[in-house]
């Protein structure tokens, strides 16, 4: 449904949303989130570029949360890193649809109620929602 990147993206936000506003290094952010460390910073750059997290560097440096978690939508987070890809044309390569046939719109839907789904998510309802047991090492 989502990408890799993107997945990796919501551990470290999710991650860093209960930081509460520490400088966390992105060493201990790819420990406690299983993220590999070259990749998580590629993900991280995304996410500062995107202006969610920041940085500083130094001692006592790492990245932060730059958003409140209750306005920062998954939708967000991951379309900082990637796109929701939908659909504008026969996947198949039929080029005698002019426009999407009824599977294909139907999938093309699917991929709307997720997109819409993420835009009413919040990293806080995220936060909320995470049953005991279901969370990152200390």
């Amino acid at each position: 449904m989502i990408s890799l990147t993107a997945k990796y993206a919501l551990r470290a936000v999710v991650f860093l949303a209960k930081q509460t506003d520490e400088f966390t290094s992105r060493v201990a952010i790819a420990e406690a989130t299983m993220v590999p460390v070259d990749y998580l910073l590629k993900v991280l750059n995304g996410l500062e570029f995107a202006g969610i997290v920041g940085s500083r560097r130094g001692p006592g440096g790492g990245y932060r949360l730059n958003q409140p978690i209750a306005k920062l939508t998954v939708l967000d987070v991951v379309t900082s890193v990637d796109v929701i890809p939908r659909i504008k044309e026969c996947p198949l390569g039929i080029t005698s649809h002019r426009k999407l046939c009824p599977l294909h719109q139907l999938l093309d839907n699917a991929s709307a109620l997720v997109e819409d789904s993420f835009r009413k998510t919040t990293i806080a309802d995220l936060l909320e929602t995470t049953p005991k047991g279901c969370d990152f090492p200390d």
